[in-house]
């Protein structure tokens, strides 16, 4: 196989169309086609259920489709790391959820950058799973996580931990003595991405089943601004929003009936990984100045 041909299948995935894909990439169908039939001869199983005007992926080629889409990854991150030589003696691929990465992230690359010329930094945001699989797929250098990684060969230790904390707009807390879980149920709840942790599996468990959230994000930072603007409640990590607490754009709303738990943030990397080199921004001098 090919980059064309998984690039083809990827993209044929998603229009679900032979003619359209053919269109968007500037190609004959009868192009999409053999690129299609190549692939499927050489996985030996059908990837798509051809239908009348549109195409579905099979079982197989959904599991194919991971696959694809992380091989042309690696063949991405290969390129950029070899042309980084050339320019940057030090090189770092850093992943990091949402969650983590104003807090803890932003400040370890504003300072190495700050200090030294010789290094490039690449960070990729995504969610726990996503990201340690990409580690260990040789992507990425290092992941801030939000679950622990227990396997042999990576090292997982416990980077941080925080408290979350039900907040909304200031001024606009309806519950001033506190609120109960079975208000909670009820109030105009904004979900955000903390799903995986165990944190995220307690807030869940505060609402029915199904529950339809007023808002669900996948992303925790980009529900500040709907709590600024009084729309509604949501429990964030604390560090994440300490500064809009001390200066008055959102405010904390307590608990009655139960307390909220805590959120651990993991730092993951390979065992042999001298990892302090970015953490405590640790460079040569003598390379630098080369």
């Amino acid at each position: 196989m090919n980059t064309e041909e998984l690039k083809t299948f990827i993209f044929l995935s998603k229009v679900k169309n032979f003619t359209l894909a053919a269109e968007k990439l500037r190609i004959a169908q009868s192009t999409v086609t053999n690129r299609i039939g190549e692939l499927e001869k050489e996985v030996g199983k059908r990837l798509f259920s051809r239908g009348s005007k549109t195409v579905t992926l099979t079982e197989a080629g959904e599991i194919f489709l991971r696959y694809a889409e992380r091989i042309l990854e690696l063949q991405d991150t290969s390129i950029e790391e070899m042309n980084a030589l050339s320019s940057h003696s030090r090189k770092f691929s850093i992943g990091a959820i949402n969650a983590t990465y104003e807090v803890y992230v932003k400040p370890l690359v504003d300072e190495c950058l700050k200090d030294n010329s010789v290094t490039s930094i690449k960070v990729m945001l995504g969610h726990s799973l996503d990201l340690i699989q990409q580690l260990q797929d040789n992507m990425l250098d290092m992941v801030f996580s939000a679950v622990p990684l227990k396997r042999a060969g990576y090292i997982c230790d416990v980077y941080d931990e925080d408290r979350v904390a039900l907040v909304c707009g200031k001024g606009k807390n309806e519950y001033q003595g506190g609120v109960t879980k079975t208000q909670l149920a009820k109030m105009p709840y904004l979900m955000c991405d903390l799903t995986l942790s165990d944190a995220g599996v307690f807030i869940r468990s505060l609402f029915p089943k199904n529950h339809v959230f007023r808002l669900d994000v996948d992303n925790t930072s980009k529900l500040i601004p709907y709590l600024e603007n009084g729309l509604g409640y949501a429990f964030l990590p604390y560090k994440l929003i300490k500064d809009k607490l001390e200066d008055g754009s959102l405010e904390e709303v307590k608990l009655k009936d139960f307390t909220a738990p805590k959120v651990t943030t993991y730092l993951i990397y390979r065992q042999n990984y001298d990892v302090k080199r970015f953490l405590e921004n640790k460079f040569d001098v003598a390379t630098e100045n080369e």
